[in-house]
């Protein structure tokens, strides 16, 4: 508030309390009949046993205001004046206010030519012209991200665990969850792409809910504009807090009323602005803040836009949302891309603070794959009235072929549960597809468009360096990932690399491999084999078979020809740079 509504203010309070205070005794000294002669010859009414209020002070409160000045004559003699007459001066100098139509105020007195009344609980209400009045928590909801939440219409079919499958997982997430001692107030869950991080996550939220843990929950998308970008996510944080609470709530929307811009501001800004502050005060005035519920749930981080912002979105929540003396456990999935990856890694600020389960390493799906499958075949043989439409052993192929990734088995469920088509025929199709030009059947057609997606994302982050100008990502990629079954240069012989030598021989720098697979991450790995050396690993073989299938990878297609081509090229290229080559010998 600036100087002059400060003083506005502390008059204007003055001025109510002396009206309020003697609203009862303010008389019209002759009764309330109208028409009355005994009320005719009584005068004006006036204010009785009133504490005097300086004159100055009114016509300064209506200068401040605009408003036209209308001065009472001042009495002749400080002596002379008595209490009844100090209280007139102060009628006379409000009355000119109210009746002045051409002040702030404007219109006609509504005391013209009244007699014989009272006043009670006079108030004045000040509005500044162009100031209208805003509403904190509307204006909250505006810049939420509604399709973020985990009930939302836009979430209707959300992917969740089967009551009997993930139970390790989960039991070791709600464990975390409720233990309130817990040194480590923040869970971080990365897994490759596919793995079910969403439905953990979507799953976790609704036992929380169940339990009355549940704070919040964010769940980002790459694909929907309002939840790809960290813009939206305290706000919808703070929103569904405050609906948890109503003191929280009212001292949110507060916030918001007393900074409307604050949703322009930084993360750590809008955090402490909208949750961390109103929650202090809430403890400020008794509130066990222990009783609110306190799970924050954020899942696909790696799908927001910009590394930089899910760098920043990590430390405000450390910085913020972990502070000591707030009740908040926080639980953050997303697969293991650079921002979260290195905050994670030794040496980066989350390492020692974080509670990290790594579910593609720590955790083997296949036997929860497999319940999936045949719960749903047998769904699917009460429906066309044939339980025998599968076998066993179908099921274990499949289960074998997502490598443990629950993407997998998600998709060819998907597609072979297409109501308008032959489950029988497509379970076939599935087992023994293999591409062919022209082929109309896509069982892997989800699956295809997530590692093109990825892997488009990968060459455009690594082609934009410029140190890296002129180089082709999907070749060296390629060429990391043919090193994976080795090279073949005859009918005999094949050649495996340790990945750091292969880039040596492709004539890039000292762990070049390690800027190439950077943003892979949540599809392959380098880890050591069984003698030290460091090699590709990868997540899904169906990742494998997609780079491997021109009618698949369609445009990503690098042919392994093309990439023996380069390789024999550089290592010619290495053999003239020789200092003992002598092309004459």
């Amino acid at each position: 508030m600036n100087p002059k509504s400060k003083k506005n203010s502390s008059l204007l309070s003055r001025f109510a309390s002396v009206v309020r205070g003697h609203g009862d005794r303010l008389a019209a000294s002759h009764g309330t009949r109208e028409n009355s002669a005994e009320n005719a010859d009584r005068g004006p009414p006036q204010f009785l046993d009133s504490p005097a209020l300086p004159v100055s002070d009114l016509v300064l409160f209506a200068d401040n205001l605009n408003l036209e000045r209308h001065r009472p004559q001042p009495p002749q003699t400080r002596q002379n004046r008595n209490e009844n007459s100090m209280v007139s001066s102060h009628c006379a100098t409000v009355s000119p206010l109210i009746n002045s139509t051409s002040g702030a105020l404007g219109g006609t007195s509504i005391f013209h030519g009244a007699s014989g009344f009272q006043v009670r609980d006079f108030n004045v209400n000040v509005n500044s012209p162009g100031n209208e009045s805003i509403d904190g928590w509307e204006l909250l909801s505006k810049n939420t991200a509604p399709n973020a939440l985990h009930d939302s219409d836009a979430r209707y079919d959300a992917p969740k665990c089967d009551e009997d499958t993930r139970v390790e997982v989960t039991g070791e997430i709600m464990e975390w969850i409720q233990d309130r001692n817990g040194p480590r107030r923040l869970l971080c869950m990365t897994g490759a792409a596919g793995s079910g991080k969403s439905a953990l996550l979507q799953t976790v939220a609704e036992l929380c809910q169940g339990c009355g843990v549940l704070g919040s929950a964010f769940f980002f998308s790459a694909l929907d504009s309002t939840r790809n970008t960290v813009k939206r996510v305290v706000p919808t944080i703070a929103y569904q807090l405050g609906r948890t609470n109503g003191a929280l709530r009212l001292r949110i929307k507060a916030a918001v009323e007393d900074d409307p811009l604050i949703f322009s501001k930084s993360l750590r800004a809008q955090m402490s602005t909208l949750i961390v502050q109103p929650s202090q005060k809430c403890e400020g005035t008794g509130m066990d803040l222990a009783t609110l519920p306190y799970a924050i749930l954020i899942d696909g981080l790696d799908e927001c836009v910009s590394e930089d912002r899910q760098a920043e979105l990590l430390t405000a929540v450390k910085e913020c949302l972990l502070a000591a003396g707030l009740p908040f456990r926080v639980f953050i999935a997303s697969r293991p891309e650079w921002a979260i990856r290195t905050a994670l890694e030794p040496g980066g600020h989350l390492c020692k603070m974080a509670y990290h389960i790594r579910l593609s390493d720590q955790y083997d799906a296949s036997a929860d794959m497999n319940r999936y499958l045949q719960r749903r075949f047998e769904d699917i043989g009460v429906h066309i009235n044939d339980p025998e439409w599968f076998s066993e052993g179908a099921i274990e192929t499949l289960v074998s072929a997502g490598s443990g990734q629950f993407i997998y088995v998600a998709t060819v469920y998907k597609y072979i549960a297409e109501r308008r088509a032959s489950p029988v025929e497509r379970l076939k199709i599935v087992l023994t597809w293999t591409p062919d030009e022209g082929q109309a059947t896509r069982p892997f057609e989800l699956l295809d468009r997530l590692y093109t997606n990825i892997l488009l994302a990968a060459k455009d982050a690594y082609e934009s360096v410029d140190s890296h100008y002129g180089r082709d990502f999907l070749l060296l990629f390629r060429a990391h990932h043919i090193n994976v079954f080795g090279f073949t240069f005859s009918s005999i012989h094949t050649i495996k690399f340790e990945a750091d030598t292969l880039s040596a021989l492709l004539r890039l720098e000292p762990r070049a491999e390690e800027a190439l697979l950077s943003d892979l991450h949540s599809l392959v790995a380098l880890g050591k084999d069984a003698y030290g050396g460091l090699r590709l690993h990868m997540y899904h073989k169906s990742f494998s078979d997609f780079l491997g299938e021109p009618t698949r990878a369609k445009h990503l297609f690098v042919s392994e020809s093309l990439v023996n081509t380069h390789l024999v090229k550089c290592l010619m290229q290495h053999i003239i740079e020789c200092p003992d080559f002598d092309s004459r010998a």
